[in-house]
């Protein structure tokens, strides 16, 4: 009888020690990190309501025709500096000098400001040439062009806006040329049109940027 209570005793304290275990290796759930803004991923819009933001990028997307400003399609405010060119020959020295990239550095803000008249230019430059085709009437071009300048640049008086009346001469007028309120002139198919359109802004001591293509 002696023999069997100890076999008992041992059979439990070893049922025991397998309990333990079980609860030493048993692993805690993990948890999915939350969005950086606490709230769910979204999906991509076109419409130009925000979508998710990753890795410091906007929570807008351009829509078409532009409406969205690029001051929120680039929130860290830095806007794109486009294709670089160096310097050649004897003004390498442009590039080199220590002089001029302090000089560089101190302008900073209004390169920066330039860059934003730019990419404003480039985006409704890319949306006009898709509706310039024959039969649009001219006025109804250049009050879209300017409409779209003024909406993604968020116009504020002489601080910000079309940089001056869109031309749109064509054929064997050279430049300049713009149709005022009520001109009926309509695009045709055999005509040259030359578009000359600006995009301008200000810095806090008033001088102005242009942007013109």
């Amino acid at each position: 009888d002696d023999d069997d209570d100890a076999e008992d005793g041992a059979a439990a304290a070893g049922a025991e020690g397998e309990s333990k275990k079980k609860k030493k290796k048993k692993k805690k759930s993990k948890q999915k990190p939350a969005a950086a803004d606490g709230t769910a991923e979204a999906a991509a819009s076109s419409n130009g309501q925000p979508t998710a933001a990753a890795n410091g990028a906007s929570a807008y997307q351009q829509t078409e025709p532009p409406a969205i400003p690029v001051r929120l399609l680039f929130p860290s405010g830095k806007f794109p500096e486009g294709e670089w060119q160096s310097y050649k020959d004897d003004n390498l020295w442009r590039e080199t000098s220590a002089e001029k990239r302090e000089l560089e550095r101190l302008q900073a803000d209004m390169i920066n400001d330039v860059r934003q008249a730019a990419e404003v230019h480039r985006q409704v430059r890319s949306y006009i040439r898709k509706i310039a085709k024959p039969g649009i009437p001219l006025t109804h071009l250049c009050e879209t062009l300017e409409d779209s300048v003024r909406q993604l640049i968020e116009a504020r008086g002489l601080d910000a806006g079309i940089a001056f009346p869109t031309g749109c001469s064509l054929n064997w007028v050279a430049a300049h040329w713009t149709p005022n309120a009520g001109d009926k002139t309509v695009l045709q198919y055999d005509d040259v049109m030359k578009l000359d359109f600006g995009t301008q802004v200000s810095d806090p001591l008033k001088r102005v940027y242009v942007c013109n293509a």
